[in-house]
């Protein structure tokens, strides 16, 4: 039994000190990988505001704008997911991820989307750890998209 704790041990060891073949430590620099390639993130959970508003016109302007700024967004480089969310009782609409560490800062550029700053939908602000390499998928996702929204 002894020899066989032994070798489970040296095995636990050997591949927590085993490093990535295949890691690139350019494009590790670029997405602000940190050592696991990971960074934080800025989760925002978007919910039905307090805007109970039934001018339609004025919901279409808000959300055509919604739309707008996300473009925006992901040209600056601060959006890396966006998404809406199916119907559930908590009144959760949809999902940001912002490339940004700062729930101020966050709260600021959130400021600029007429959804929001119109009071239409609310914004839950969580900051969030995952994978640097998030922020790749992008220049696919609008390759694989025959419409726009």
């Amino acid at each position: 039994m002894r020899p066989f704790v032994i070798l489970l041990l040296f095995l636990f060891v050997s591949k927590a000190n085993a490093q990535n073949n295949t890691y690139d430590s350019v494009l590790a620099k670029k997405l602000g990988a940190d050592e696991y390639g990971m960074k934080g993130y800025i989760l925002v959970l978007l919910k039905t505001g307090p805007n109970k508003t039934t001018n339609q016109p004025f919901i279409d302007s808000c959300f055509a704008g919604h739309m707008q700024n996300m473009g925006v967004m992901v040209k600056a480089e601060k959006l890396v997911v966006a998404g809406p969310l199916g119907k559930n009782d908590k009144t959760y609409r949809g999902i940001f991820i912002l490339n940004l560490t700062s729930i101020e800062e966050a709260e600021k550029l959130l400021q600029t989307d007429p959804a929001i700053s119109s009071g239409l939908l609310a914004a839950e602000l969580y900051k969030w750890y995952g994978s640097a390499a998030l922020s790749e998928y992008l220049p696919f996702a609008e390759k694989i998209s025959k419409n726009s929204f």
